[in-house]
């Protein structure tokens, strides 16, 4: 199959998985109860196989090989897609399909900690895949609008938005939620319990669970049996820990002080004495907000532990802190707290890149400035570091910038600065200013100018509440 004709298959493929997925979120979403059964053909199908291949192609993991050594462009070289996609077609209608382990890799963290990534093989990968096409409109009927994470259409930007909007309006204390170890805790037993309540096909369930127990072939060479948690890493996990999450999701929902009781019910509760609820959950991170004191914010914490140990999580007693608004948190790389307006006497919530956060690009700065080689043209450093300024400043504009913006630009500039003086030590600044800054003071190749964070205009982001649209129309 040549490029013009694996195109024209893929739009088609593409065409009739989208109309599937659609029919398959309107059923779930018009019978709460239903459960899905004959699942497993459809991940076998061919469009829905094709299509699973496209994304991992395109990921930028594409390059990665798992336990096999195989990545996705030596597939495509050697063994030609046609002929894989079949091959994966056959093993899984046979039944004979058994995942592998995936490859462990230790990836750093903030704090000089590391957290580990499993890498699957890309036949795993695609068939992966291809059951999250299968199970991601299903199970996105049931889900809640307070969770953000790895959802279509979703972003971080608007858990943001949710955040600044309810602790604008009474809900002052917040408890930052962190869960310990959340995708390798998972309970297996009650995360399957929990896909069996929409899913009754026998196949897709034990298709599900042999990825869960593929096992963990670490970096020592030792295979590990996997016996709880879901490997970070692999293409269905951030699915499978939402639906594991989704039992916060619905305890908050049904809270009797929770987002679906109505304003006079939640006014009563306030002159009662009694506290309301609102959650906000970006995958394992979240924030439980409280129009109410600090001890309702105590009382929560503690029903928070009580609805997650079931799921065999557990909050970490370090990080999961009780908060009130004016001393101000972080989440999702942002400062949110509430300040006096300047010239005024009015407060206000303010949201800003949170001092970890720029801390962390300022390292990446400095670590690309460190290890370029000093033979390189300065056009081999600004092609590494402009779409690094550029996505970190893309990802804060929404927000009180301007002066962090300014503040990384500065930085940025005294570092490129100082790479071109040990480049060329003998050289003065009016010769960097002539060969280097095209004689003004900013640095500029021939191809391209260094990215300024400082000329970047910071945006508000729109609010959009529960009226985010799915990519399937539940009409008929």
């Amino acid at each position: 199959m040549n490029t013009d004709e694996l195109e024209l298959a893929l739009f088609k493929a593409e065409r009739r998985v989208l109309e599937i997925q659609t029919k398959l979120h309107r059923w779930a979403t018009e019978n709460s109860q239903r459960r899905f059964k004959d699942l497993f053909n459809l991940v076998s199908d061919p469009a829905f196989l094709l299509v699973a291949w496209a994304r991992v192609r395109s990921n930028r993991g594409a390059r990665t090989a798992g336990v096999d050594g195989k990545t996705a462009y030596s597939i495509e070289l050697v063994q030609g897609v046609e002929l894989f996609l079949d091959r994966v077609r056959s093993s899984l209608k046979e039944q004979n399909f058994r995942p592998v382990p995936v490859r462990e890799r230790m990836i750093p963290k903030a704090g000089g900690k590391k957290r580990p990534l499993g890498i699957p093989t890309v036949r795993d990968r695609v068939v992966q895949a291809s059951l999250k096409l299968v199970m991601e409109p299903i199970f996105e009927a049931d889900f809640h609008p307070c969770s953000y994470g790895f959802r279509p259409g979703r972003r971080a930007h608007d858990a943001i938005a949710e955040t600044r909007m309810i602790t604008s309006n009474t809900y002052e204390w917040v408890v930052e939620g962190d869960i310990t170890a959340c995708f390798d805790e998972i309970s297996h037993t009650a995360l399957m319990d929990r896909v069996r309540n929409r899913i009754e096909d026998k196949r897709m369930l034990q298709l599900v669970k042999a990825f869960l127990k593929a096992g963990i072939l670490g970096q020592d060479g030792a295979k590990r049996h996997s016996d709880s948690g879901t490997p970070q890493g692999g293409i269905l996990s951030p699915l499978l820990a939402n639906i594991a999450l989704s039992v916060l999701d619905e305890y908050v929902a049904q809270h009797p002080g929770g987002p679906n009781v109505t304003h006079s019910v939640r006014t009563g509760r306030r002159r009662r004495g009694q506290a309301n609820y609102r959650l906000i959950r970006y995958a394992d991170d979240f924030l439980v907000l409280i129009a109410g004191n600090r001890g309702h914010a105590e009382s929560m914490r503690a029903e928070v532990a009580e609805v997650l140990s079931p799921m065999g999580l557990r909050l970490s007693t370090e990080k999961t802190r009780i908060t009130h608004i004016d001393e101000g948190f972080d989440f999702l790389g942002w400062r949110i707290q509430r300040h006096r307006k300047r010239g005024t006497n009015r407060h206000y919530v303010y949201t800003y890149p949170a001092r970890k956060a720029l801390s962390s690009i300022m390292a990446k700065v400095k670590t690309t400035c460190q290890r370029m080689d000093l033979s390189q043209p300065l056009d081999a450093l600004l092609r590494q570091l402009n779409p690094v300024l550029r996505g970190w400043c893309e990802y804060f504009r929404p927000g009180v910038s301007s002066a962090t913006f300014q503040y990384l630009g500065d930085y940025v500039w005294k570092r490129v600065v100082r790479w071109l003086y040990r480049k060329h030590s003998r050289f003065r600044w009016k010769d960097f200013r002539r060969r280097y800054c095209a004689g003004g003071t900013w640095p500029v190749s021939d191809k391209r100018a260094l990215f300024d964070p400082g000329k970047v205009r910071t945006t508000r982001y729109r609010y959009r509440g529960a009226a985010i649209p799915t990519p399937w129309r539940t009409t008929a």
